[in-house]
């Protein structure tokens, strides 16, 4: 019998496994929103010798992330209020430690300097604005490294009119990005707000994304489109995103609690 607790943050929802044992096939039964739990993924506590605690996410096809922003924030909301875990808690995860602050149902993250380099996303080149054939169309791509790999497409015209699911599908298994990638499509409303939609890799689309969002803002940060703190809107809700001089990113958001669930 395995046992979780299901938070969302905006809808992008996690299970956080208290008891039972996971393998790549039983989490992508458990994450089947047809024929098992459902969820954007699974949270696994591990042990850690740097961190406070240690993290492994699951994405919903039983595969590996090396970081997620809502994930990491359900982790620490869960920790703080079943695990007497300390409000300001420390989290490795495979790419490095993490720090979050929990504040209720609120939770900051500092997610770490965001990178453009090719070797840091990873992809086979660096990527800033630059042109790339997607089915029939021309697509400027900025490539993001968080300690999980972004594609950040920014348009000029109103999202839901365009076929952005097939682009993002298409992008996460492209050539370009040897780890696949998660891929964001936004429009710029103005130096502080940015519209987006999500294709996860791993788990196809989802309402919203933490480290998606921060990826989206230090892109805008990059390209002169934005500046300081950027409000991301996407179809679950807001998330706030502060970019540093040096790419730092510190992202702040809501966490809700759903329930606890058991699965043979």
């Amino acid at each position: 019998m395995m046992k979780f607790r299901k938070y969302h943050g905006l809808g992008n929802d996690y299970l956080v496994l208290e008891e039972g044992l996971l393998t790549p096939d039983s989490v992508a039964a458990v994450c089947d929103r047809h024929r098992g739990l459902g969820a954007d993924g699974i949270l696994q506590r591990l042990p850690s010798s740097v961190a406070d605690t240690g993290l492994r996410i699951w994405n919903p096809d039983g595969s590996i992330a090396e970081k997620s922003g809502n994930g990491l924030r359900i982790f620490a909301r869960w920790m703080v209020e079943h695990q007497q875990a300390p409000d300001d808690i420390t989290i490795e995860l495979v790419c490095g430690v993490v720090r979050c602050q929990v504040d209720g149902t609120s939770v900051t993250v500092q997610m770490g300097q965001a990178s453009f380099d090719a070797e840091h996303v990873p992809s086979t080149e660096e990527m800033i604005f630059a042109p790339k054939p997607v089915g029939d169309v021309m697509l400027p791509l900025t490539a993001v490294g968080l300690g999980n790999p972004h594609c950040v497409v920014f348009l000029g015209t109103n999202l839901d009119g365009l076929p952005w699911r097939e682009w993002g599908a298409a992008l996460e298994r492209s050539e370009w990005f040897p780890n696949r990638v998660n891929v964001q499509f936004a429009r710029v409303v103005d130096a502080h707000t940015i519209d987006a939609r999500v294709w996860e890799r791993g788990a196809g689309e989802t309402l919203a994304s933490g480290s998606s969002a921060c990826a989206i803002a230090a892109a805008a940060v990059r390209l002169e489109h934005c500046e300081g703190t950027v409000l991301v809107s996407m179809p679950g809700g807001d998330l706030e995103v502060t970019v540093g001089r040096d790419f730092s990113v510190i992202l702040r958001g809501p966490v809700e609690y759903v329930g606890s669930m058991e699965c043979p």
